[in-house]
C-alpha cells in the first residue's frame, strides 16, 4: 500500500451526524431536506452540509427468463422522464414495481409481472441491490431474475388506474444483448440486470436445475 493511502470504506453511517431533516413536500413521493455533518478523510469533521433528497421508497426488477426457449420477456412503456433526451420515451424495460409496507421484494417481483406482463413467476433469484441515485434519492432497487414460460407473453397489459399502458415483448438473449451495444436500452434498472445475467446465466441455470 502506498504511504498514506487510506482503506475504502473506513467510515459507517455512525460517522454522520443528521441535525435536522425537515419534510418539504408530502405526496406520492416525499421530498425532505437534511442538515448533517461528517467525518473527514483527513481527520475532523466537516461543515454543516445541506442536501434536498426524494425519497420514494424502494423497489424491485425483475428480468422474466424462459430457459427452455432462451428468451426474455421485456415491456415497453412511456416514461415522461426519458423526454428531454431520448429519441423516444417509450422505453424498453423489465419488469419493476415499488415495494408497499408489509411486502417483501419477492411478493412484488410476483405481483408486478402478473400485473405489467401476465407472467407467472416459478422461481426467482437474487441478483443484486443498488442504490438508484444516491446523491438526490434514497431509492434501494432489488434486481431479480424470474423463471417464466414464455411461450405465451403477448399483448397489452398495465393497471387502468395507474394509467399504465404495458406492451410485452419476447426477446432472445443474444437480440437483447445487442440492443444494449445498439443504444436501445439506456435505463439503468435494465441495463444492470441484462448485464449481471450475461455474466451469471450459467449459475443461474444450475441452480435452478437442481431446485
Amino acid at each position: 500500500m502506498k504511504e498514506n493511502q487510506q482503506k475504502p470504506q473506513q467510515f459507517s453511517s455512525e460517522d454522520v451526524q443528521i441535525l435536522s431533516k425537515k419534510t418539504l413536500y408530502q405526496g406520492f413521493f416525499k421530498m425532505s431536506k437534511y442538515a448533517f455533518k461528517h467525518k473527514l478523510f483527513e481527520g475532523g469533521w466537516s461543515d454543516v452540509v445541506e442536501r434536498e433528497v426524494f425519497e420514494r421508497g424502494h423497489a424491485i426488477a425483475v428480468l422474466p427468463y424462459d430457459p427452455v426457449l432462451d428468451e426474455f420477456v421485456m415491456i415497453e412503456q412511456v416514461r415522461i422522464g426519458a423526454l428531454p433526451t431520448s429519441t423516444s420515451p417509450w422505453l424498453l424495460e423489465v419488469v419493476a414495481g415499488i415495494i408497499d409496507e408489509g411486502e417483501t421484494p419477492e411478493d412484488v417481483c410476483c405481483r408486478e409481472a402478473k400485473e405489467e406482463a401476465g407472467l407467472e413467476i416459478k422461481k426467482l433469484h437474487k441478483a443484486l441491490s443498488y442504490l438508484s441515485s444516491p446523491g438526490g434519492t434514497t431509492e434501494r432497487l432489488h434486481i431479480y431474475v424470474g423463471l417464466v414460460d414464455a411461450s405465451n407473453a403477448k399483448g397489452v397489459h398495465g393497471l387502468e388506474y395507474e394509467s399504465e399502458d404495458i406492451l410485452v415483448h419476447r426477446v432472445s438473449t443474444s437480440e437483447a444483448l445487442d440492443w444494449i451495444n445498439q443504444g436501445k436500452i439506456d435505463n439503468a434498472a435494465t441495463l444492470i440486470a441484462l448485464q449481471w445475467f450475461a455474466m451469471n446465466k450459467q449459475q443461474i441455470l444450475e441452480k435452478w436445475s437442481h431446485d
